[in-house]
């Protein structure tokens, strides 16, 4: 299949708003059952089957069995990647403000997008890595300075570990609520996982979008200087 004939096929999958909702659920990056994609887009079980076969066919969902069940997954990093730049566009071309709801707020103050930090924490974190020099980023990726590295092995990030990944080290991604970069990559994952290891954040139910815990609140300002 050509390059524009399978881009067209991916934005009339992505294009349904029901599936477009189901997609942006699946960026926390954990399965879901057809039962919560369906109540979360709005529509019924069947429905939900038909639309998640669809999205399966497009090779943006992967389904794996879970006893009698099936959960959902987004297909690949990539996937969540083209989703969050995809967002991006969306945010800037947004020129009506209307008044946000509590899970809105939720969400634009600290999210995961797939397995990394987005959202103001996450935008927060990154301007606060590069003004103290612990990473270095650029369009074409980054690095953990040498200050970097002694800080995060101090809170338990094994950086050797993460640097046998196959995936990009450290990446720059634009935030489609703020409109400014924040870390992706395999520290960018291996940075928020540590934060839930700690208790410094806890996942919200029904919702990409995270709490601080006093823990992680004195954790951010003491170690990084960031106040949430």
């Amino acid at each position: 299949m050509s390059g524009p004939i399978r881009l067209a096929e991916l934005g009339s999958i992505i294009g349904d708003p029901a599936r477009a909702v189901m997609l942006c659920v699946l960026l926390d990056g954990r399965g879901h059952s057809a039962t919560e994609l369906s109540l979360a887009a709005g529509v019924s079980p069947q429905t939900a089957s038909w639309h998640l076969a669809k999205l399966a066919d497009g090779q943006l969902v992967t389904a794996e069995k879970r006893g009698r069940n099936r959960n959902f997954r987004l297909a690949s990093r990539l996937v969540a990647r083209t989703l969050e730049a995809m967002m991006s566009m969306a945010g800037s071309r947004s020129s009506k403000p209307h008044v946000l709801s509590e899970r809105e707020r939720a969400l634009r103050d600290a999210r995961t997008c797939y397995d990394h930090f987005v959202g103001r924490l996450g935008v927060a974190l990154t301007d606060a890595f590069k003004k103290r020099k612990l990473i270095v980023l650029s369009e074409d990726g980054g690095l953990v300075t040498p200050s970097g590295a002694r800080m995060f092995s101090s809170i338990g990030i094994n950086l050797s570990a993460i640097q046998q990944s196959r995936r990009p080290f450290c990446r720059s991604c634009l935030d489609w609520s703020e409109q400014k970069p924040h870390l992706a990559g395999a520290f960018g994952a291996a940075f928020a996982t540590r934060c839930f290891d700690l208790g410094w954040v806890r996942r919200l139910p029904g919702t990409r979008a995270v709490a601080i815990a006093p823990a992680g609140a004195k954790g951010f300002e003491e170690q990084f200087g960031v106040t949430v």
